[in-house]
């Protein structure tokens, strides 16, 4: 009995004791709450430290590349690594470039529309003596100041006439690839039409003989992973744009990509798809270096296109509108995502508006970077809009205006056309004395536009100017200084006006757009000469008669107008422009712009036909006639020339709005004056023959002299008359006036087509 009691009260000690020792084993230990919150201060102060360090920054940049030519859109297209990167980052399916080569990777390196570059007009070709301002700071020079060791490699196309316009004088430390549009994949040839070719890859400034036989997507993945090899990751920040020419044509893949695309009934496209593969390898190799070398956990990964797709070379934009060379959605709307282990909210799907000039600030505000010494920016931090997912600061995206993009039947290639044939037919048949009365009346329509252009000079005083956001200071916007020398004397008590200002002539041959249309140009002798340094005010850039007052407010948003009511006595779109007041907008005028959920487009917009996969199995010709759209050979609808969509109801753009919201037309067309009121001239010269490849070892490489002043040689869109000298005339045969005749018309039908 005794035994008993004691086993008993030796128990209940034990377990006295065990219930003891658990409550004390519990008290030391955190909860689960806590447990977690304490996680989660680790993990910010791990975001924190990482964002002490300023992180590594890879911009990977694609040429071409469709809405619909990437696996997460297009299961069809075999991009594993690309759609593994877009899954763990963050998908940006409201991103925007711009239509075609040039003025995107304008707008990524400045962070400025290409209204505020002079590059409103087309790219860069390799003949032209264009570039980038000088005047200009660039994405790379403020990494650079920022601590950032930076590199390029790949495709520039960004002008590189004067040694001045190299990627190593714009702020890269090294730059391995080529300067013009589209090279040989295989060759590194590179033409600017027919007979005009040359050898195009180069190291740093010097060109890169030997090469021939590696594939470009490959020899440019293999020069990135080297520099990541090299460089030391703890001491410097990298910044590293790998701007690969694929999938620009020609459509060159190696053979072993396209037999996982044997099926695909269309060659073009099945060749296309090979080289989207040839890219995703490409990125699966880099980022590969990236984790192997220690660059991956302090990086940020930007993946994007520069342009639509082309359908004609076997690329695809389904189900969106238009393709490359457009202002449809099909040459605007953009592929992007962004992947990095720094992105707080990670695995979903952006669709705020972003647009292309947002990397600048976004980029160099990551970096730790002044952004203030940046002035005229038009792009936008939307580093919390991609981290975090807050609200986009961005309401509104100018995609262009182009003056000098005119339709047949306003002065477009069509009429320059018919203008050159006109004048030239009437010098071979030489009738004096309609001659003279040709002169005498053209004199006559010459004064009356400087009379008319005058007394718009003394409105256009009267209005101060009023900047968008970010927008460039009017006395400062450009490299070069404009000088007019009229062939033609005016009377002394005339203002002659800069021909780049835009008019408003009704009933004239120039509708308002800021430039002369085709039908001038065609005749040199009643324009006033140009010296080309690229500075004009922006004061003087469009006329203020209808634009919004001084208060207007900056970018607004039209998300609470709905687009299916008809109103009964409101003016429908044709009746504003058919009023007698003074427009607000030459809608003859090529150009595009988003607000909110609207998009206007006006002039000549470009083709826009739905292409659906595999229409076109066959190439109609060479890629320069393929970055501007061909004119159509009957105009549909000769009057429209306005355009409204709700893109965010209808992202397809099937349902044209223009007549039944004709409010939201005034205002979107008062928001395109307002841009272009700070918008500086275009500079597009002609080819210098002084760039071809044969006066230079067969290569393309700077063709202008340091020495060389540049205001000399050069007038924006106008050939340069060489001497005020009268030439004596020397006598030609026949034939040979007609030969001349000939050459020059198809050299103005090919110019016009590029």
């Amino acid at each position: 009995m005794t035994c008993a009691v004691m086993m008993q009260a030796a128990a209940a000690a034990l377990t006295v004791l065990g219930l003891l020792l658990s409550l004390d084993f519990l008290s030391a230990q955190p909860s689960q709450p806590d447990l977690t919150t304490r996680q989660n201060d680790s993990a910010a102060r791990g975001d924190e430290a990482a964002h002490k360090s300023p992180p590594h920054i890879i911009f990977i940049l694609i040429d071409d590349q469709g809405f619909n030519d990437i696996g997460y859109h297009n299961p069809t297209i075999k991009t594993p690594t690309l759609d593994k990167l877009a899954a763990e980052g963050v998908k940006l399916e409201n991103y925007y470039v711009q239509p075609i080569c040039t003025p995107s990777r304008s707008q990524l390196i400045t962070g400025r529309y290409q209204i505020h570059t002079g590059l409103q007009h087309s790219i860069i070709r390799p003949s032209q003596p264009s570039c980038l301002p000088s005047n200009m700071d660039t994405l790379p020079e403020r990494l650079r100041e920022a601590g950032y060791t930076t590199h390029m490699v790949g495709k520039w196309h960004l002008g590189f006439y004067r040694k001045e316009c190299l990627p190593t004088r714009k702020g890269f430390d090294t730059f391995f690839g080529s300067l013009t549009g589209s090279v040989d994949y295989y060759r590194y040839g590179s033409c600017d039409g027919p007979g005009v070719c040359g050898y195009d890859l180069h190291d740093d400034e010097e060109v890169a003989w030997g090469y021939e036989g590696k594939y470009s997507t490959t020899l440019y993945t293999q020069r990135a992973r080297k520099i990541l090899e090299s460089h030391d990751p703890a001491k410097r920040p990298l910044f590293l744009l790998l701007s690969l020419q694929a999938v620009h044509t020609p459509l060159q893949p190696p053979k072993s990509y396209i037999y996982p695309y044997r099926d695909m009934a269309n060659v073009a496209r099945r060749k296309f798809a090979a080289m989207v593969s040839t890219v995703d390898e490409a990125v699966r190799n880099v980022t590969y270096a990236l984790r192997k070398y220690g660059y991956y956990r302090n990086s940020v990964i930007v993946y994007s296109t520069d342009n639509g797709a082309q359908p004609f070379t076997g690329g695809s934009n389904w189900p969106l509108r238009g393709r490359k060379g457009t202002y449809w959605e099909g040459g605007v709307r953009g592929v992007a995502f962004v992947h990095s282990p720094l992105l707080r909210r990670r695995r979903r799907v952006s669709r705020d508006l972003l647009h292309i000039t947002d990397w600048f600030p976004t980029l160099v505000g990551l970096a730790g970077g002044n952004i203030s010494q940046s002035r005229g920016l038009d792009g936008f931090d939307v580093w919390p809009t991609l981290s975090e997912g807050r609200e986009s600061p961005r309401q509104e995206i100018l995609h262009n205006i182009d003056p000098l993009h005119r339709p047949p039947s306003s002065g477009g290639p069509g009429a320059e056309k018919s203008a050159v044939s006109t004048s030239k037919g009437a010098a071979f048949k030489k009738p004096k004395k309609k001659k003279k009365k040709k002169k005498k009346k053209k004199k006559k329509v010459l004064r009356q536009k400087q009379n008319e252009k005058s007394t718009f000079r003394l409105k256009a005083t009267k209005t101060s100017l009023t900047l968008s956001h970010h927008a460039v200071a009017p006395e400062k916007s450009r490299p070069f200084k404009q000088k007019l020398k009229p062939v033609l004397k005016p009377k002394p008590e005339t203002r002659v006006r800069s021909h780049r200002q835009p008019r408003i002539h009704h009933g004239s041959r120039v509708q308002s757009s800021g430039y002369p249309s085709a039908w001038e140009t065609s005749r040199p002798q009643t324009q006033p000469r140009l010296k080309s340094k690229r500075t004009a005010s922006r004061e003087e850039s469009f006329s203020p008669s209808g634009l919004p007052p001084r208060s207007e407010p900056s970018p607004f948003r039209y998300g609470n107008l709905s687009g299916t009511e008809r109103p009964g006595s409101r003016p429908t779109a044709d009746s504003l422009l058919r009023s007698t007041a003074p427009p607000v907008w030459d809608a003859s005028v090529q150009a595009a712009i988003r607000v909110g959920d609207w998009k206007l487009l006006t002039g000549d917009p470009g083709h826009g036909d739905w292409v659906p996969l595999q229409m076109l199995p066959t190439l109609p010709g060479r890629w320069w006639n393929l970055e501007r759209t061909a004119p159509p050979p009957h105009k549909s609808s000769a009057h429209k020339n306005i355009w409204l969509f709700n893109i965010t109801g209808d992202p397809f753009e099937r349902q044209d709005l223009a007549e039944r919201r004709p409010e939201v037309v005034r205002r979107l067309l008062a928001r395109l004056a307002h841009y272009n009121r700070t918008a500086v001239p275009v500079y597009f010269p002609p080819d210098d023959p002084r760039a071809h490849p044969d006066h230079h070892g067969g290569a393309w490489v700077p063709w202008v002299g340091q020495d060389e002043e540049e205001d000399g040689k050069y007038q924006g869109v106008y050939k340069t008359g060489k001497s005020g000298k009268k030439k004596k005339k020397k006598n030609k045969c026949r034939l040979c006036k007609l030969k001349s005749f000939f050459l020059k018309l198809n050299t103005g039908m090919m110019s016009n087509r590029i």
